[in-house]
């Protein structure tokens, strides 16, 4: 039923979690197909070494190894696509696991609800060595069903949709030629906000995947990286059907205050930038962003930016110096 799609780029130390918790599914109607994205530590070296225990234990099972250079997740993930067999994607980065009844309640959930484009679970945030439930923005009794992906998401600015817990059906994912190779963050947003426009997207909300925010800066999208207008989720061009929404305008408004504040504090891409500021219904949200972006200077701004910046990194070293 599932092709399960692993890109990895050094993450060597992280693989064999990542791939016990697929070998461990209660559910095992899957091929897993891994895609070396031009890794430069041990990975490739790593999955060679778990690749046959892979196939000891399933001797009839499909298992793909595509090494490649570098070329970013985007491409990856549609190389990986593009190899497999089954009617539903499942996405795995290599630095996240899952529980072992994920695959098993994803097939469940997709049975129950065929009309559906695209499949979610709630999921734990892995951070600082704690498992913090992801406060998606359903109802606490809320058990399963067809939601609104840009209200949900706009609620509580939690992802409904995280790729690591996400099913796509791969018709689906070829009708909206997949990921979008320029973009380096929120490559997923797109994508899951293209399919929110066609197709119902339906949500299981019961946490069975972890989300580990516990590894290397250098190797997560998610940093102090300022991306160009093209590589980024906020300056991207959406379709018609999708930016003429208002619940996606909405929730795009409200991701684009809380992102560009680096942006404008540093004038980086400020033409792009003051072109989304410019369409902003500033009376639909919080008044400190208002004080943020239209009476503070950039300068301000980036000083106070630099001075939560250093509070976090004092908080992480007085962290660890606990932890020991």
């Amino acid at each position: 039923m599932f092709s399960i799609i692993m890109p990895v780029f050094n993450k060597s130390n992280y693989l064999k979690k990542a791939i016990d918790s697929v070998v461990n599914q209660t559910c095992t109607d899957f091929e897993l197909i891994l895609i070396n994205d031009g890794s430069t530590d041990r990975s490739l070296e790593v999955l060679r070494q778990l690749i046959p225990l892979f196939r000891e234990k399933f001797p009839d099972k499909t298992i793909l190894l595509i090494n490649k250079s570098n070329e970013g997740v985007s491409v990856a993930r549609n190389e990986g696509v593009a190899q497999s067999s089954f009617p539903y994607i499942a996405f795995l980065d290599a630095d996240d696991w899952w529980g072992p009844d994920y695959l098993y309640n994803m097939k469940q959930l997709a049975q129950k609800y065929p009309e559906a484009g695209l499949y979610g679970s709630s999921y734990y945030k892995v951070k600082n060595r704690k498992f913090i439930r992801a406060a998606i923005g359903v109802h606490p009794h809320f058990s399963d069903g067809i939601i609104n992906y840009y209200r949900v998401y706009a609620r509580s600015g939690w992802m409904p949709v995280w790729t690591g817990a996400a099913i796509v059906k791969k018709q689906v994912f070829d009708e909206m030629k997949g990921f979008q190779p320029p973009l380096k963050l929120g490559e997923d947003f797109y994508l899951w906000s293209c399919i929110a426009a066609r197709y119902p997207i339906a949500f299981l909300n019961e946490p069975l995947a972890y989300y580990n925010q516990d590894v290397d800066v250098e190797t997560r999208a998610v940093g102090n990286r300022l991306y160009e207008t093209d590589e980024h989720m906020l300056f991207a061009n959406y379709p018609d059907e999708v930016k003429n929404n208002p619940d996606f305008g909405f929730l795009v408004e409200k991701l684009a205050l809380y992102g560009l504040k680096p942006y404008y504090a540093t004038s980086k891409n400020s033409q792009a930038v003051q072109s989304i500021l410019n369409t902003i219904h500033w009376a639909k949200h919080p008044l400190s962003y208002f004080i943020c972006y239209r009476i503070l200077s950039p300068f301000i701004l980036k000083l106070w930016l630099s001075i939560i910046h250093k509070l976090y990194k004092l908080k992480q070293r007085l962290r660890k110096l606990h932890a020991f």
